[in-house]
C-alpha cells in the first residue's frame, strides 16, 4: 500500500510542476461561500479531478477547484469546495488537502463554514469567529500511524484557533460596523440536520453553533504547525419551536447573503497577516 507521505508528495509535486508561484496563506471556502473566489485575480486554477490522490467535492455549493491568485494584494491559495466525512470520505481523506497545502508552503489557514445557530442570541446571517471547537462527535483524522514528518503524535489543542488572528478579525469587523460573535463550534458527522434533542444537547455542552466540517481540517492543520482562523456563517437556527424544518437550499441562500461580510473580513485579515 502506498504510504500517506508518498501520496502527499506526489500530489504536492504535481501542483508545483504546474505553477511556479507560492503563497503562505490558504483559504477553504464552505457551503454557499464560493463567491469569494470571484474577487480573486486568478493566476492558476486546477479542478480537483485533475489532481492526483485528491478527493472530489460532491456537495452542491462546492465547485471543486484549487486556485492560486491575489486577494487584496496578497498571494493566496483558495480551495473552492471542501470534503466531508458524510460524503463517504475517511477523516484522513478530509484532512488530505490541508496536508498538501502544508507541503506547498502554507503556514496560515483560513476556514469558513455554514453552521446552525444554537446560541439563542444568534440570528440567521450572523457571523461567528471560532474561539474553540468540540470535536467529540466526529472521528479524529490523526487516528492511525502518526506521520512524524508532519507533526507530533499528541498535538496540543489548547489554542486551535490563533488568538492573534481572532483579535485582528474582531478589530476589522468593528472598524467596518460588522456584527460578529465569538464562540464554540460543535462538529458533527451529518448529513442529517440535528434533531431537537441533539440541538439541546449541543447547547448544554457549550456549543454556540453546529456544523458538519472544519474540525478535522483544523486538527490536521494544527498537527502540522499551521496557524488557523475560522468563521461560521449562521445559516439556520437549530432550536425553533414553531418550525424546525431546515433545508440545504435555505443554508445556501443565507450563506450567499452573508458572503460579502465574510469576504471583507478575510481579505483584510489576509493583508494584515502578510
Amino acid at each position: 500500500m502506498t504510504s500517506l507521505m508518498t501520496q502527499l508528495n506526489e500530489t504536492a509535486n504535481f501542483i508545483k510542476s504546474k505553477v511556479n508561484q507560492q503563497a503562505t496563506t490558504a483559504i477553504i471556502l464552505g457551503s454557499g461561500l464560493g463567491n469569494l473566489a470571484t474577487k480573486i485575480e486568478v493566476d492558476f486554477e486546477l479542478p480537483y479531478t485533475a489532481i492526483p490522490h485528491f478527493p472530489v467535492s460532491t456537495v452542491e455549493g462546492h465547485k471543486g477547484r484549487l486556485i492560486l491568485g491575489t486577494l487584496n494584494g496578497v498571494k493566496v491559495w483558495v480551495m473552492e469546495g471542501r470534503f466531508h466525512f458524510y460524503e463517504g470520505y475517511s477523516p484522513e481523506q478530509v484532512a488530505y488537502p490541508v496536508r498538501v497545502l502544508k507541503l506547498l508552503g502554507v503556514q496560515n489557514l483560513l476556514l469558513s463554514n455554514a453552521a446552525g445557530g444554537v446560541n439563542p442570541a444568534y440570528a440567521v446571517g450572523d457571523l461567528m469567529i471560532l474561539r474553540d471547537h468540540i470535536s467529540l462527535f466526529t472521528i479524529n483524522p490523526l487516528i492511525g500511524k502518526n506521520e512524524s514528518s508532519l507533526g507530533t503524535r499528541f498535538p496540543d489543542m489548547s489554542e486551535p484557533y490563533a488568538d492573534i488572528f481572532i483579535q485582528k478579525a474582531k478589530a476589522i469587523a468593528a472598524a467596518n460596523n460588522i456584527k460578529i460573535h465569538e464562540g464554540v463550534y460543535v462538529g458533527v458527522t451529518g448529513p442529517t440536520f440535528e434533531t431537537r434533542a441533539e440541538y439541546k444537547l449541543i447547547k448544554a455542552v457549550g456549543g454556540d453553533v453546529v456544523g458538519m466540517s472544519t474540525v478535522q481540517e483544523n486538527i490536521a492543520a494544527v498537527h502540522c504547525g499551521m496557524k488557523v482562523f475560522a468563521i461560521s456563517v449562521v445559516t439556520d437556527l437549530g432550536i425553533r419551536e414553531d418550525n424546525n424544518v431546515i433545508t440545504h437550499e435555505e443554508v445556501l441562500e443565507a450563506a450567499n447573503a452573508a458572503e460579502p461580510k465574510l469576504t471583507l473580513i478575510f481579505s483584510e485579515l489576509l493583508k494584515q497577516i502578510a
